[in-house]
């Protein structure tokens, strides 16, 4: 007995020492009764097969489009391409970038430093000039009358004097179109008012005064057999715009009746840049789709020369 007494607080010590050990080195300690870590995993698989299988819903497999990697936005309406070249349009008609038809350079003493197809623009000749357009020596220096007979009117024809300025050239005409018209065009608000107080005062129904822009005469398309420009058209400050809207108003087979001072001869008394050479003229007046038909050289001191519409 006294050995057992002394054993068994040993074997207690033993237990403690050993349950002591355990939890320190972290093992679960399970109580009487319990299942075991194994018992655990049997009764939950036998608890698995005890639970009738749901039933579960079967996937329904979606086809995707496959888009095209990458899609093109939709065509935008079909549209014509429009030439800044084409005969008669400007680029305001066009509704494209403006064109440089002009370039500035070295500014002459007539001139304005503005140029156009390598020729530079000279300065206009105001209103302040009416006396010198009208003087009394003007037929034996340009012989006006025999330009005027060489216009081969029908009486009929609707002719516009551009840059008519005084209405020198216009009033002359006039008689040669009874049943037609002359629209005298000018940019000039002053040359507009003196060509109205002299259409008056010489009673006058078939001459219209027509005021017009620096780039478009304002005429009507297609409302003119012919367009006659004396000594005015290298002043144009805007040459391309003018012609552009000229070819615009010529019907068909029109024509252009161009006369400017000779600038192969030196002895004509005008200018440098008041001149032109026939070359120069050609080529101004082609590039928007006219075309020349003669040069008549009987005039003392200008070149007359005709172009067409085709």
């Amino acid at each position: 007995m006294a050995k057992l007494r002394i054993l068994l607080p040993l074997l207690l010590l033993l237990v403690l020492a050993s349950a002591w050990w355990r939890a320190r080195l972290g093992e679960p300690l399970t109580p009487v009764g319990q299942p075991t870590d194994s018992n655990a995993v049997n009764i939950s698989a036998a608890a698995e097969k005890s639970v009738p299988e749901q039933p579960q819903p079967k996937e329904v497999q979606v086809e995707k489009t496959k888009l095209p990697e990458d899609p093109s936005p939709d065509p935008e309406p079909e549209s014509k391409s429009v030439s800044a070249n084409q005969p008669g349009l400007t680029q305001q008609a066009l509704g494209a970038p403006a064109e440089v038809f002009y370039t500035e350079g070295t500014k002459t003493r007539d001139g304005t430093g503005k140029y156009y197809m390598g020729r530079e623009i000279a300065q206009v000749m105001g209103h302040q000039a009416i006396n010198w357009l009208e003087r009394d020596n003007r037929e034996d220096e340009e012989a006006p009358s025999r330009a005027i007979a060489a216009l081969d009117l029908e009486p009929t024809d609707v002719i516009a004097d551009i840059g008519a300025g005084s209405g020198y050239y216009t009033f002359r005409i006039a008689p040669l179109v009874p049943r037609g018209k002359v629209m005298a065009v000018d940019i000039q608000p002053e040359m507009i008012a003196f060509l109205e107080t002299k259409e008056k005062r010489l009673g006058l129904d078939n001459v219209e005064a027509h005021l017009g822009d620096i780039d478009d005469t304002r005429l009507a398309p297609e409302s003119i057999d012919a367009a006659l420009m004396v000594d005015a058209y290298h002043e144009f400050s805007h040459p391309r715009e003018m012609m552009q809207s000229l070819f615009r108003a010529l019907k068909p087979g029109g024509r252009i009746i161009l006369l400017e001072y000779r600038a192969e001869d030196p002895t004509v008394p005008i200018k440098p840049l008041h001149k032109m050479t026939e070359a120069q003229a050609r080529k101004e007046m082609e590039t928007v789709g006219l075309q020349w038909q003669v040069t008549h050289s009987f005039l003392p001191w200008q070149h007359l020369m005709v172009f067409v519409k085709p």
